[in-house]
């Protein structure tokens, strides 16, 4: 196809497609996907190799938000039944990040609901992220604590941060009819505090919600102008008790085909397979490999992911490698300053905010009708791990 040997081409050269590009990667039929996915990944391993980073999601303080933001198992009003807690100490959050570092992962992701943190709450973050890094040499940590007031960027990388979190999640179109408390820009305020912090910018999307095609673009185009380092792809779990518990718009093929686009649009920068994997790619998840070069490692914040043995075992069958601690994550252009939009002829990721992910507590009973059908059978919520006694899946 003429559409990706021009991807490509554009893709090795930082060069940013077009929309109608973008939009016809999202057309393509299913007899052309492994196409899409080649052409992608040729790109992903100029950039990445073959190497996939590990992540690891601590949940620090887990529902109790008073956000209304519809995709959200901790949202105001939640009837998820999912772990509730206020804030990990220190040496709790530390000792549930050991458990993800043992088994892989580089980047420890702390996550805590609610609108934003009060300066108590950097305070507070800043000792677990010294706790974290006293125990753990060379341990990246990534903060993701909602939206930032003035100062609190800076306070967050004096005390140890290496980035931080804050995703767009949908187009500025449609952000209104997702979440009302507050707005899209709030959300793009942030990311660009970080940014001016020195912070290293992580920020990406939820499909699935119920958007077009044209919305999907357009968000990923907004990431783009953003320049973040890394841009989370969350796949939409409609959990029980959530506004959209009914949306079961993905299957596995347009998973690889948003996947494909989000690398065409953003080349060289970390793309994440965030929450949704196991539940919406399912077998298909060694494919998505060949397109993104990140994924969370095992549980994560309020539901339960794939054992972490069998994603380590998942990225060794499929020919690719864990990153090690030692190995810079991003090209070199971009450690120095660059960015994915940094190419003269363009325009200017830890999150896993969409829920969920497949328990593997018990096998479910073959079933022959999967292509399109709601899988509620592989939502599971996380009573394992952080706020709990029980010990932590990584």
């Amino acid at each position: 196809m003429d559409l990706l040997t021009t991807l490509v081409d554009k893709g090795l050269r930082r060069e940013l497609p077009t929309r109608e590009e973008a939009l016809a990667v999202l057309a393509t039929s299913d007899d052309d996907l492994l196409d899409v996915v080649a052409a992608a990944g040729k790109v992903r391993r100029h950039w990445f190799g073959r190497r996939v980073k590990l992540n690891y999601l601590v949940n620090l303080k887990s529902g109790l938000c008073p956000e209304d933001c519809s995709y959200c198992s901790q949202r105001l009003g939640s009837t998820t039944g999912i772990l509730k807690y206020t804030w990990l100490k220190p040496d709790e959050a530390s000792k549930a990040a050991a458990a993800g570092l043992a088994g892989g992962a580089k980047r420890v992701c702390l996550v805590a609901s609610g609108r934003g943190p009060t300066d108590r709450d950097v305070d507070r973050v800043a000792g677990t992220i010294k706790a974290i890094k006293d125990q753990n040499e060379g341990v990246e940590v990534c903060a993701c604590l909602g939206l930032l007031s003035d100062g609190q960027a800076e306070r967050l990388r004096e005390a140890g941060a290496d980035a931080y979190n804050h995703n767009l999640n949908t187009s500025e179109a449609t952000y209104g009819d997702i979440t009302t408390t507050h707005t899209y820009e709030d959300r793009v305020d942030t990311v660009q505090k970080a940014h001016a912090a020195g912070l290293s910018a992580c920020s990406g999307l939820i499909a699935g919600m119920g958007e077009s095609d044209a919305d999907l673009v357009d968000v990923v185009f907004s990431l783009r102008d953003l320049d973040p380092d890394s841009v989370p792809v969350n796949f939409l779990i409609p959990v029980e008790g959530t506004p959209l518990a009914k949306e079961w718009n993905l299957t596995p093929q347009r998973c690889l085909r948003i996947l494909a686009m989000v690398r065409f649009v953003c080349p060289d920068a970390e793309v994440r397979i965030a929450g949704g994997r196991e539940v919406h790619l399912r077998s298909m998840q060694p494919l998505a490999l060949n397109l993104a070069n990140s994924i969370f490692l095992g549980d994560y914040l309020t539901t339960e992911g794939q054992a972490g043995q069998a994603d380590l075992g998942m990225i060794a069958d499929a020919g690719f490698e864990v990153e090690s601690s030692d190995q810079v994550t991003l090209p070199e252009h971009r450690v120095a300053g660059g960015g994915c939009g940094a190419s003269s002829s363009s325009s200017g990721a830890c999150g896993t905010e969409a829920g969920a992910c497949a328990s593997d507590a018990a096998t479910p009973e073959p079933r022959t009708d999967l292509a399109n059908e709601p899988r509620t059978d592989l939502v599971t919520v996380r009573r394992r791990g952080a706020g709990t006694d029980l010990a932590p899946n990584a």
